[in-house]
């Protein structure tokens, strides 16, 4: 179950700069502000759940991962972010520096 939280706190992560960037506009603004607090808020409690059985390191930086990578993901598909090998690459790392410490603990 705290992997199930841990994996829901990840994707709530995403829902915070998503919101920051729908705040940029402002017909969106009052709106992307209440889209990222209210993911900031949930995700940080489905952490602090997570936390409970998993190691503070190994769920911090998995949690941050699956934020950026998720986050990295919507901005490309989304906002037209640029995108490339070497982008895709430094994904790849994050992934599996949160598979390792995932193995290792």
């Amino acid at each position: 179950m705290h992997w199930i939280s841990h994996f829901l706190a990840g994707l709530f992560e995403i829902g915070w700069p998503l919101g920051l960037k729908l705040a940029q506009s402002t017909g969106t603004r009052v709106l992307g502000i209440v889209i990222a607090c209210v993911c900031i808020g949930i995700s940080g409690f489905l952490l602090l759940l997570a936390q409970r059985q998993i190691p503070i390191g190994t769920a911090y930086a998995i949690w941050t991962g699956l934020g950026a990578v998720g986050t990295f993901i919507v901005g490309v598909v989304f906002f037209k972010d640029p995108s490339s090998f070497l982008r895709y690459f430094g994904l790849s790392l994050i992934v599996a520096g949160g598979a390792t410490l995932k193995v290792a603990s």
